[in-house]
């Protein structure tokens, strides 16, 4: 074994999440580098994977790599079984790889090529195919990536987008198909069934908020990567994660170290007074301010409040798989299979897993649009319930930051929910992937959600929108 061409097997199913099994089935041998050594041998994988079905993870001594001939073999045969009209090319970048068996020798080569696109069902297949345990071995597989990277104290940015992108697609896919399954369990077995993929999102939300708050975060490498995944929902679902916690964090800094909150009390009764008053029409203008627009007064997020709201964007869309043609297709608008997707989410994420239950109120809460007859979710018909039974109740704040008072029925709408809201219209106005309309430019896009749904339309927070048009500002000036 002279010279071989070879691909990294841990890049090579990360990149096709059934790969590991097609392989399985295929009796492949796999060529190991030891690393201190620099020596080669071929090992079958199924061997390998029976002693210990994470190996490939974990290369601490050795190196695992397929034959390229292999890789792009295999590669052809997932995409015959998807029925893709598109072709698959070589490997992407940092994937081939040239070894010498010379002790001491590393990589060679490296070839360059673009990486495919395809439909979110399909994607969504592969993971719905593969046994939890091996989604839950993919997560934890990027999740390293994403912690390495944020312990290296120069980052590679191109490195940093990759990753981030690789682990949001990978948590979200994962989730998705596990969810979907914890359904149709009872609620004890469900959580069970969910425990191991819910830590590791955990885990991953942890290691992404580290680098999306870091200096070397950039939004333009983040976009141009996402651009090259693997349809328009998981392209949308990976961009409003990483944008909404970008935005989020941007809140935090702004109450934090800018003063932003006693700005804004000061622009309060100019700015803002009216627009809360027509959402609290039966308390008095006197008593319209800062503090019952945002139940307390607005102030700084907690690390705990900042992991559990960015684990519910992350999980918000959990439901759209279900009806994933619809989403990713033409189709004309369908009210009942809109509001779908979060009565799905909502009742996967509160009902099935360990996930706090903050996780599942932004998940069903998320299009609320403060009541308005075009917005939908639990929190109306809920609250069309508790009316029903307590006709004299009032909601007399407008945002809570914490689930007690939305719970109470003492306020109109949830703070992380509304944040997300803006973000999500944002992203869907500006998605040049929508199959059913143009889309509009950033200037455009905001102009329109200031209109339509401030100013026509009582649907997304001023304050909120405010900071948002500051944040894309900054976004926009880096």
């Amino acid at each position: 074994m002279a010279s071989v061409k070879v691909v990294p097997l841990k890049e090579f199913i990360n990149r096709h999440p059934t790969g590991l099994r097609q392989l399985l089935q295929q009796r492949e041998n796999i060529v190991c580098r030891n690393k201190q050594s620099g020596r080669l041998k071929q090992v079958q994988l199924r061997a390998l994977y029976q002693n210990n079905p994470t190996f490939w993870q974990k290369e601490d001594t050795w190196q695992y790599y397929l034959d390229r001939a292999v890789a792009e073999s295999t590669a052809e045969a997932i995409r015959l079984q998807r029925e893709t009209s598109s072709a698959w090319q070589s490997a992407g970048k940092g994937e081939i790889e040239e070894l010498e068996a010379v002790p001491g020798d590393g990589p060679a080569e490296t070839d360059t090529s673009a990486k495919p696109a395809s439909n979110f069902g399909e994607i969504y297949d592969a993971y719905k195919e593969m046994p939890a345990p091996e989604r839950v071995g993919l997560l934890q597989a990027t999740t390293r990536k994403l912690e390495e990277l944020a312990q290296e104290e120069t980052k590679d940015e191109d490195a940093v987008a990759e990753a981030l992108v690789q682990a949001s697609e990978n948590a979200t896919m994962a989730n998705r198909a596990t969810l979907l399954e914890a359904l149709r369990l009872g609620g004890d077995q469900a959580k069970a069934y969910t425990q191991e993929i819910v830590k590791e999102t955990h885990r991953m939300v942890r290691s992404t908020i580290k680098l999306v708050d870091s200096a070397v975060y950039n939004d333009d490498l983040v976009k141009a990567v996402v651009e090259k995944s693997n349809g328009t929902v998981i392209q949308h679902m990976t961009r409003v994660f990483l944008s909404g916690l970008e935005f989020l964090l941007y809140y935090n800094r702004q109450v934090m170290t800018k003063g932003i909150a006693n700005r804004i009390r000061i622009r309060f009764p100019r700015d803002y007074k009216e627009y809360y008053r027509s959402l609290l029409p039966h308390l008095h203008e006197d008593y319209i301010t800062l503090e019952h627009g945002l139940y307390g007064g607005m102030k700084a997020l907690n690390e705990v409040e900042i992991n559990k709201f960015a684990t519910g964007f992350l999980v918000h869309d959990v439901g759209k798989a279900e009806d994933i043609e619809y989403h990713e297709g033409d189709e004309g608008y369908d009210r009942s299979t809109v509001e779908r997707h979060v009565k799905l989410g909502y009742r996967a994420v509160m009902e099935k897993t360990s996930y706090p239950r903050e996780a599942a109120l932004i998940t069903g809460y998320h299009h609320e649009y403060y009541g308005h007859p075009n917005g939908y979710g639990y929190f109306r018909e809920f609250l069309a319930e508790y009316k029903k039974a307590n006709p004299q109740v009032s909601q007399d704040y407008v945002m809570a930051y914490t689930m007690e008072p939305l719970i109470d029925y003492e306020v109109l709408a949830y703070f992380p929910a509304k944040m997300l809201e803006i973000v999500d219209v944002f992203d869907s106005l500006t998605d040049p992937n929508r199959k059913y309309r143009s889309p509009l430019s950033e200037e455009e896009a905001l102009e329109l959600i200031e209109t339509q749904f401030i100013v026509e339309n009582h649907k997304v927070d001023p304050i909120l929108f405010r900071l948002f048009l500051d944040f894309q500002e900054d976004r926009n000036t880096r």
